[in-house]
């Protein structure tokens, strides 16, 4: 285990405790989006998450393999422009990030892992930009449905920066959700129907093997 995931794995103990001698009650928590669905195929109530983490293809990939996740759609979120599309995305003109909305298990799955796997999967010290590509729809974001969730995030966050886990400092923006507007199909399931590719071969391949290697065990 390297250095990163040992601190990281330390600030998520903190996280569990931090949140344990909370006050604030997680069932009256006053939510932004409408309230968890029930599935009646499980008896334990489903969350959401929404994360912008550089590419939806790559991220994607990574989010749909870990146990307790139930769906992952790619789509955009935290603009001003209704339902837009992938070509005026790409324009970094409509405030969207590329974004993942994620119905996960917490009995399964807590927010708080998938916090710890949000930061691992991309660089979050790298302003509007991820490896190449470039632009606000690629930002660092963490987009809270609640204030329980938005807790987590500033407290993950703050520790991160404490303990110095990056050289950089820290850009990912926690703000509150919003609306979530789902990508085109093609952009779904996109590295599971198109793994030939060599977009997937060289790129979204080599990420989820070295994230295979760190949490391999919370994977399906």
């Amino acid at each position: 285990m390297n250095h990163y995931i040992r601190k990281i794995g330390t600030i998520m103990l903190g996280l569990v405790t931090f949140m344990a001698c909370s006050n604030t009650s997680y069932e009256n928590t006053d939510r932004i989006n409408p309230p968890m669905e029930t599935h009646t195929d499980n008896t334990a109530q489903l969350d959401t998450a929404t994360f912008g983490n550089g590419c939806f293809w790559c991220t994607e990939a990574i989010f749909q393999d870990i146990k307790g996740v139930v769906k992952v759609t790619s789509g955009y979120s935290g603009g001003t422009v209704v339902n837009p599309t992938y070509k005026q995305i790409c324009t970094g003109t409509t405030g969207h990030a590329e974004a993942l909305q994620i119905i996960f298990n917490p009995a399964i799955v807590s927010y708080s892992e998938l916090l710890q796997m949000f930061w691992y999967s991309h660089d979050p010290t790298t302003l509007n930009q991820q490896g190449n590509d470039v632009g606000t729809q690629y930002r660092s974001v963490i987009f809270y449905h609640n204030s329980e969730q938005k807790k987590e995030a500033e407290f993950y966050k703050k520790k991160l920066e404490e303990e110095k886990v990056f050289d950089k400092p820290i850009v990912t923006e926690i703000t509150a959700f919003q609306k979530f507007y789902p990508a085109e199909d093609y952009h779904q399931n996109y590295y599971k129907e198109n793994g030939a590719q060599p977009y997937c071969m060289y790129i979204i391949r080599p990420k989820l093997e070295k994230f295979k290697k760190v949490f391999g065990d919370k994977m399906k």
